[in-house]
């Protein structure tokens, strides 16, 4: 399905039958990408007596639990409600569900033992003013990000200068593949989270962070329209599946 947009005065077109998946899939157990020392995914039937929620046990449909933490587990999206005194969740705030999105390339540089992604590469790298979202992809960019534990390894994270041009530059849906925005141990400051999000004396509300995406390597630098999908679920974060679509600049 080909559709076109219009989007700040441009034309583009898309092809809906052709997505990029940058999500993570979970499965039970310990073989998924995890952090902030969260159990591991559970996905169990449920038992009652004698039924099992399993057809390969002798039960009627699969009627299964799921256990999971969003933050910890696996691709999610977080608002303001992360770090809010007030109890925002994303359900209520995230409203609209495609944006124009830039996919950027950053090695973070190692300052004073840690891995940083600052502003100046940040500025270096994008290329679009009109964008919405911008996805990060840090390189090295193996596979092994898929399963990935990050506890207790210090990843890297993004400087709150960063997160504050960003802002600057109308940035408002930011992704990532790594655990955090922020440094592992940081005494509780979350300092690129509060500039991102402007809180708690701006706060932008329709704001959204998500960590622990993969960019394969065939996705290229560029333009793309995104889509992030999320759960109906009233709670500061969501397991998330965001989806990119190449776009093609047809005038305007």
């Amino acid at each position: 399905m080909i559709i076109t947009i219009q989007h700040k005065g441009k034309t583009y077109s898309t092809n809906l039958n052709e997505p990029l998946d940058l999500s993570i899939p979970l499965t039970t157990g310990t073989h998924n990408v995890n952090a902030w020392y969260s159990p591991p995914v559970r996905i169990e039937p449920v038992v009652m007596g004698d039924w099992v929620g399993d057809v390969k046990r002798g039960g009627s449909v699969n009627f299964r639990n799921v256990f999971l933490n969003p933050h910890g587990n696996g691709t999610h999206t977080e608002c303001v409600g992360h770090i809010s005194k007030e109890n925002y969740t994303l359900n209520q705030h995230l409203k609209t569900f495609f944006f124009l999105a830039e996919v950027i390339t950053i090695a973070p540089e190692k300052v004073d033992g840690d891995l940083i992604i600052t502003k100046q590469q940040i500025e270096k790298s994008c290329r679009h003013s009109n964008t919405e979202a911008l996805i990060i992809r840090t390189v090295p960019n193996k596979a092994e990000k898929l399963t990935h534990h990050y506890s207790n390894t210090n990843p890297a994270y993004l400087h709150h200068e960063a997160a504050t041009w960003m802002v600057e530059n109308g940035i408002k849906h930011l992704l990532l593949d790594l655990p955090s925005v922020d440094r592992e141990k940081d005494d509780g400051k979350l300092l690129a989270h509060h500039a991102f999000w402007q809180y708690p004396h701006t706060t932008r509300l329709d704001c959204t962070i998500t960590e622990l995406i993969y960019v394969h390597d065939q996705i290229a630098d560029g333009l793309y329209l995104l889509n992030i999908q999320i759960t109906a679920l009233e709670n500061d974060a969501s397991p998330s599946k965001p989806v990119l679509y190449h776009l093609v600049d047809v005038g305007g």
